[in-house]
């Protein structure tokens, strides 16, 4: 049954959904709306939520290939002779990476919450690329100025109105992006990148990653190729994936494939005052990392005040919602991040943050959902598995 735009949980648009403001757009804009695309306030950007069908772009992203625009996402870039070591100032991650890979890490505050989940690019020991979340772009900027070292030699450039962004997932996304490059995408690994020219746009970015769960490819075109040329990227990738079955996905299944992925998102699972052990991502740590900004309050919130997990919930009869409270014997344990139904396998699937000791997979607790209890199952891991 196709879903109604009521129907979908707006806390994608970051509570910030709203008419009467003059929204940002996108150079897919056009695009979009001769699609018959359904727009939406996301963060300040009037960006499509659907299509053809929640589910349907989501079915078809999991069989098939799916296209998103991303080009609201923020880019920055670090650069000067301790780039490198900025970096490592910066983000959890050990950032033990080559030049061509990418890493997912995080920024965090000096109590030890979380500012941003990002994902950094190395290009040199002296050059390296952040891509922020889109609603974080002025904050994330912002906090890099004001906490960067005195005797680091490094430049800070928000490039995020440079570059214009699209993702292709799913299993012939390689296939659907190789009719419109010269690179050899089988050598790019997962979670590494390569520059290049697509569809004659040159020093385009062409990296193995997305949000999705599912294979694929993030591409960042830069602006200076002129907006006419950069817009005809979108009906591009279409032509060429037309033979895949490709289709145009909105916010609202990009958020419902995450979350069967069991993927974060910032604003739901983690924010400022958010520990990266509370929101299941402390793997982003370095094992053996030093220090970073955040990591003495981290570590000694870890080890003293440490009470809630992150984890994912399969729920009975209906859909759990953003703050709905989660229970057992009618005390409070906790409250879930995100919900939904899962497309792919029509059950109930949530994110929850509850208490530790409730944690455990298996165990079983109760939701309430607009007044009303039922029971959830805490499980482990992703809600699907990818068959390629």
């Amino acid at each position: 049954m196709k879903k109604k735009l009521n129907d979908f949980d707006h806390s994608i648009c970051k509570g910030d959904c709203m008419t009467q403001r003059e929204l940002k757009r996108t150079v897919f804009f056009d695009a979009h709306v001769a699609s018959g695309a359904k727009m939406v306030d996301f963060g300040g950007w009037e960006m499509p939520i659907q299509y053809a069908g929640l589910s349907k772009e989501h079915l078809n992203t999991r069989s098939n290939v799916g296209l998103f625009d991303v080009s609201h996402m923020g880019e920055v870039w670090i650069e000067g002779a301790d780039a490198h070591e900025a970096v490592k100032r910066w983000v959890t991650s050990s950032v033990d990476i080559v030049d061509g890979q990418a890493q997912y890490s995080l920024l965090c505050n000096e109590d030890g919450g979380i500012v941003d989940d990002i994902i950094v690019y190395r290009f040199s020991k002296e050059r390296f690329l952040f891509c922020i979340n889109a609603a974080n772009r002025e904050k994330d900027v912002a906090w890099l100025e004001a906490t960067v070292a005195a005797h680091h030699d490094v430049q800070i450039t928000n490039a995020s109105d440079v570059y214009a962004q699209i993702a292709i997932q799913g299993r012939f996304a390689q296939d659907t992006l190789q009719k419109m490059t010269d690179i050899k995408l089988s050598e790019v690994k997962y979670y590494y990148f390569a520059t290049g020219t697509v569809n004659a746009i040159s020093n385009c970015i062409i990296a193995r990653t997305g949000y999705t769960g599912e294979d694929g490819f993030e591409v960042f075109f830069p602006m200076d190729a002129g907006t006419e040329k950069v817009s005809s990227m979108w009906q591009s990738t279409l032509d060429a994936g037309a033979e895949y079955g490709i289709q145009s996905v909105g916010l609202g299944a990009r958020d419902t494939l995450r979350l069967e992925a069991r993927m974060n998102l910032y604003g739901n699972e983690m924010n400022d005052s958010t520990k990266p052990h509370e929101a299941g991502v402390a793997w982003t740590v370095g094992k053996d990392k030093e220090t970073f900004i955040g990591k003495g309050a981290m570590m000694e919130h870890k080890k003293a005040s440490w009470k809630h997990r992150l984890v994912g919930l399969v729920v009975d009869k209906r859909i759990a919602r953003t703050h709905s409270a989660v229970t057992v014997d009618g005390v409070d344990i906790g409250e879930v991040t995100s919900g939904t139904k899962s497309p792919l396998t029509g059950k109930n699937i949530a994110m929850a943050r509850i208490e530790k000791r409730y944690a455990r997979p298996g165990t079983v607790v109760e939701v309430d959902i607009r007044g009303k209890k039922t029971t959830a199952t805490v499980v482990k891991g992703a809600f699907f598995t990818r068959d390629y």
